[in-house]
């Protein structure tokens, strides 16, 4: 529990009372100077968490919705309920019986993660250092200054500064100056002054003549031994000399760099906008005031001329990364946001949705290097703006980059999309989504080069990968975990803090959208890359990655290697996964029309390869006399060759299980046998007839002989099957060539 004390605008004092609904949830109270360095307020709660709250009466707090709600009965009480709100929580205290605000009371909501000052800090700062590299870019199309009107621009004021801060409010910045502070450039410079003759150490012609014409001489003592050659001497001679100097015009430049910081942070503190950008523009002008303090930069005069060519300002540490940070700043500046009010807009600060765009900028590095493709231009992220630069990531709208990768035996379109929309309820062969919309947060999409994206579809050539990310999560154990009480789970559901909704929206992204070949979660901890794997291959799959705002050990490397898999199994042109994209366009390319409810052999142990459209049967003829040596030797001839009547060799014909034979008169037949070798033989008719057969007139040289048995299928043993309602038979004098038909085909054809 935690009392506020709270003076109001006519000059009394009330009382604030909050307590959290758990014990486990402590209202944490900072100090001042951790408060103004981190630009946060004094009372501090949690995100998710709850928390009841009494105000004296007479006044109330002013509701937000989703966030602060008082009781029905009693105005002077209520509920503070953050959800995911995280961030400098600003409260109006009303008068009762004015109903005007009187005061306001300052919360800050603190992210569930203890490193979320840090996360925020460090993705902030590479957000920006991507950005502004971007504003460099050759192909930049930065071609004038612009003049920055923070008055005019305040709706933007805190995402200019947000970048402007992550710059110069570094570790890197803080080292750069305190280097140049210890230890900085120095020159000699040359000085005249007037000093005693017994101060001459060395003596040049200038001295000489000083000894003989100066004015205001003194006589020299009697018996001097240079009275040989002068009488007197001059009282004070000009002496040349050299000293130490820091007034140099690169230290010069330094100074001018943090004036200019100073200048632009003092203005934002001045700006009449929200509180929060006033104090951390404010403690930014304490720190850099402190900087300009050092006696280093009283001893250094002002800056005439930019020293841009300047070998120390390009290469010596400290002095370098403050020419850089010079350059950044002056972009910075000119770079607006608008996916920023998501993340800091009305004091908010929601590091999840920062981390969101932080994992854009990585997945932009990681699928460039992986797949080798060319970085993307500025014009691709940027956006041309009356003062400047907008940047088009936001959240909700569809931002794609695209690019061409060779890296193997194989050339690919590759898209990395952010926010890409699956269409709902689209009829196959459509790209999008079974049922409703969905939308991930990133799409890595790969199809053959040298065909459409459309075309690619249609075909099952292309692959989708989508990644979702999860700042809340810390162990993939909180999603993947499989011992899991369901019952638990509604009561996670109905508090609204279910974490595993996360696994199953990664199924629906796998299950839903049409070719995907997996589904992954990004999230900041410190555990090993989870996946699972559909098949025996790399893709498709589900899994999650720790990916982490960290100079050292961010995790992208595991992220690369499974990147690095899946080239590699798109590479492989006989990759199981290759086989079922051509598997499931060929069965649904066509509308199937054909049915068959006749019965059937299970397609089941021996028979699992049986499915009707695709078991050809092979329909011959045969003499009657030849009958019996048939079911004796196991053996079925038909004629080799290019005559009349030979047997030609399709797919059908070729890899025939079944036998269905028929003789003169005979058109209404039950001979079925089973073919029990893979396609058939070359005998000659020699062979043959040492065999036992009985060869035809006129004699043939060569046969086509498939080795057969008795059926066993007994769902088959009862059918009859008329060959003339087969549209391959032929009346006539070709009524006897041999043809195959499907099993789908032959059982249209049955009679009970």
């Amino acid at each position: 529990m935690v009392r506020i004390t709270i003076s109001t605008s006519n000059e009394q004092e009330i009382f604030l009372t909050i307590v959290p609904t758990s014990t486990h949830d402590p209202i944490k109270v900072i100090g001042e100077a951790e408060a103004l360095e981190h630009g946060e307020a004094l009372y501090q709660i949690t995100e998710g968490r709850s928390y009841e709250y009494l105000i004296d009466e007479g006044y109330y707090l002013e509701d937000i919705p989703g966030l602060v709600v008082a009781l029905k009965l009693n105005k002077h009480a209520g509920r503070i309920t953050p959800n995911i709100y995280v961030g400098t929580l600003l409260i109006n205290i009303i008068d009762n019986k004015s109903y005007e605000k009187v005061a306001v009371v300052r919360l800050e909501v603190q992210s569930e993660k203890a490193s979320y000052r840090e996360d925020y800090r460090r993705m902030l700062e590479e957000i920006a250092e991507k950005c502004t590299d971007l504003l460099m870019q050759h192909s930049s199309p930065v071609v004038q200054s612009f003049t920055i009107d923070l008055e005019k621009d305040s709706s933007t004021a805190y995402q200019r500064f947000a970048f402007i801060k992550s710059i110069i409010d570094s570790d890197d910045f803080d080292s750069a100056i305190h280097k140049i502070i210890t230890s900085p450039t120095t020159k000699w410079r040359t000085t005249l002054a007037n000093k005693s003759v017994s101060s001459v150490k060395r003596i040049d012609r200038k001295t000489i003549r000083q000894f003989a014409c100066s004015t205001q001489r003194i006589d020299l003592p009697f018996g001097h031994p240079l009275q040989v050659v002068l009488s007197s001497l001059p009282e004070k001679i000009q002496i040349i000399s050299k000293e130490e100097t820091v007034d140099t015009p690169e230290n010069r430049f330094v100074k001018f760099a943090l004036d200019t910081f100073l200048k632009l942070c003092s203005d934002f503190s001045h700006l009449n906008t929200a509180a929060r950008l006033k104090k951390e523009a404010s403690v930014l002008e304490d720190k850099l005031e402190q900087y300009l303090d050092s006696s280093l930069f009283q001893e250094v005069s002002a800056l005439s001329s930019l020293p841009t060519n300047n070998p120390v300002l390009q290469r010596k540490e400290g002095y370098r990364e403050i020419y850089g940070y010079w350059i950044l700043f002056d972009l910075a500046a000119k770079l607006t946001w608008q996916g920023g009010e998501d993340v800091y807009y009305a004091n908010k600060r929601d590091v999840a949705v920062l981390y969101e765009y932080w994992l854009f900028f990585k997945l932009i590095e990681l699928v460039t290097d992986v797949f080798n493709l060319n970085s993307p231009n500025s014009e691709d992220l940027l956006d041309r703006t009356s003062d400047g630069f907008g940047l088009k990531l936001r959240q909700g709208e569809y931002l794609p980059l695209k690019g061409i990768s060779d890296i193997g035996s194989r050339k690919l379109y590759v898209q990395l999309s952010y926010n890409r929309t699956y269409k709902g309820d689209q009829p196959y062969p459509n790209p999008g989504s079974w049922s409703r919309n969905l939308r991930p947060d990133y799409t890595i999409t790969i199809w053959p080069y040298g065909i459409t994206e459309s075309q690619a579809e249609v075909e099952e050539l292309i692959v989708h990968i989508h990644f979702d990310a999860k700042y809340k999560i810390e162990k993939f154990q909180e999603i993947f975990s499989g011992d899991v009480q369901l019952d638990e789970e509604k009561e996670e559901q109905r508090k609204g803090t279910y974490k595993r909704a996360d696994l199953l929206k990664m199924h629906a992204y796998k299950d839903a959208i049409r070719r995907t070949a997996g589904a992954y979660v990004l999230y900041p901890g410190q555990d090993q890359p989870k996946t699972k794997t559909g098949f025996h291959e790399i893709i498709p799959g589900l899994g999650a990655f720790a990916i982490r705002p960290s100079l050292t050990d961010n995790g992208v490397q595991e992220l690369r290697l499974f990147l690095s898999d899946v080239t590699k199994n798109l590479m492989n042109r006989a990759s199981q996964r290759e086989k079922m994209s051509f598997r499931t366009y060929d069965i649904y390319k066509n509308k199937n029309s054909n049915e068959l409810f006749e019965n059937f052999p299970e397609t089941i142990g021996h028979n699992r390869s049986l499915i009707p459209d695709d078991t050809f049967v092979l329909i011959g003829y045969y003499r009657k006399e030849n009958w019996a040596w048939i079911v004796k030797s196991g053996l079925y001839n038909a004629r080799a060759g290019s005559s009349r009547g030979s047997l030609r060799l399709g797919p059908g014909e070729a890899g025939a299980k079944y036998l269905l034979l028929h003789s003169d008169g005979e058109l209404i037949t039950n001979k079925i046998l089973k073919i029990t070798e893979t396609g058939p033989r070359i005998f000659s008719q020699k062979t043959l007839i040492k065999l036992g057969y009985s060869p035809s007139r006129p004699p043939r040289d060569y046969y086509l002989v498939y080795k057969v048995e008795d059926l066993t299928d007994e769902e088959l043993l009862n059918y009859h099957w008329d060959i003339r309602k087969l549209a391959a038979y032929n009346m006539g004098r070709r009524s006897g060539f041999p043809f195959a038909v499907t099993f789908t085909e032959l059982m249209k054809a049955s009679v009970k």
